[in-house]
């Protein structure tokens, strides 16, 4: 809990620093690429090659990816009955399905479970909820938005390899069975510390809370659907596994995170209902330190 608490202390910070003119609007981007070009790729050298690989990682690389097929059945299903406009509805399926499992759900996965248990975060995100950023959202964003690019699947492929975790991943892999140098070691440790204030700083920067009326109706449908709906499945389909109890925390507790925030930013910049994705964003991160602690008591006492 003191861990949890150092975090709400990081997003008051970072509230407080948005107020103050020294700060330009533009901190909060740049904090967020700090995290994304150094600390989370120093976080992958560091825990990757820690990790002992069985059959039981498909698990957490899978479940992402099952979970976004029955979200999208369920979104398509609920635009049909409520009548949702076209932008609406592309709107949820670009974000809904993906979760703020790295900038969010590393910091509490670490607070909550222990930092051994981040190398199963880590494969949830890269191999689940990254690669469906990369290819899932910006295929969807560029199909709605008629003014954006057709993506391809070489442009695509680039995005992916190129992306600074996904190097540090796969140089992480290629060392594994390795030691660092020492100097190498005590690097990765200091950079990888500051993930945590540093990303937590950033969101308490941007965040921001905008509700328009009309727009209550798929904000209740999407909040529940995301913060228990999808971890309530994710828990099942791990009952169906004989898995180390960590492994199933983490893939619930994954599972349970608030909308990713750079999901949220495709939406908004392919102009898909701009107001509701910025209020799902900002209200599910607000409602996540309620939800997330509970579920994490109930992942702890089953």
């Amino acid at each position: 809990m003191e861990n949890f608490v150092a975090i709400l202390v990081y997003l008051v910070i970072g509230a407080c620093l948005r107020r103050m003119p020294q700060f330009p609007n533009e901190t909060g981007i740049v904090l967020n690429q700090y995290v994304l070009f150094v600390a989370l790729p120093a976080v992958v050298l560091l825990k990757i090659p820690q990790l002992v690989f069985s059959t039981d990682l498909l698990l957490p690389a899978l479940i992402p990816w099952v979970l976004l097929l029955l979200v999208v059945g369920l979104v398509l299903l609920a635009g049909k009955v409520f009548n949702w406009s076209k932008n609406t509805i592309a709107a949820l399926l670009v974000v809904l399905p993906l979760g703020n499992t790295s900038f969010l759900g590393f910091p509490m996965v670490e607070a909550f479970f222990g930092s051994h248990a981040l190398p199963l975060a880590i494969i949830y995100d890269q191999a689940g909820s990254f690669v469906a950023l990369a290819t899932y959202a910006t295929i969807l964003a560029a199909v709605f938005n008629p003014a954006a690019a057709k993506p391809t699947f070489k442009s695509m492929a680039i995005k992916v390899i190129t992306f600074p975790s996904f190097i540090a991943l796969v140089i992480a892999l290629l060392v594994k069975g390795n030691s660092y140098p020492t100097i190498a070691t005590s690097i990765l440790e200091s950079l990888s510390a500051t993930l945590v204030p540093v990303i937590m700083v950033a969101v308490g920067f941007q965040f921001q809370l905008r509700l328009e009326s009309h727009e209550v109706k798929p904000l209740l449908f999407a909040l529940p659907i995301k913060l228990l709906v999808m971890p309530l499945i994710a828990y099942g389909i791990v009952l169906q596994f004989d898995v180390p109890k960590v492994l199933m925390q983490v893939v619930v507790f994954e599972a349970a995170m608030p909308v990713m925030i750079s999901a949220g930013a495709i939406a908004i910049g392919a102009n898909l209902a701009p107001r509701m994705t910025s209020a799902l964003v900002a209200l599910g991160l607000v409602v996540s330190f309620v939800t997330l602690p509970l579920w994490y008591w109930v992942l702890s006492n089953i």
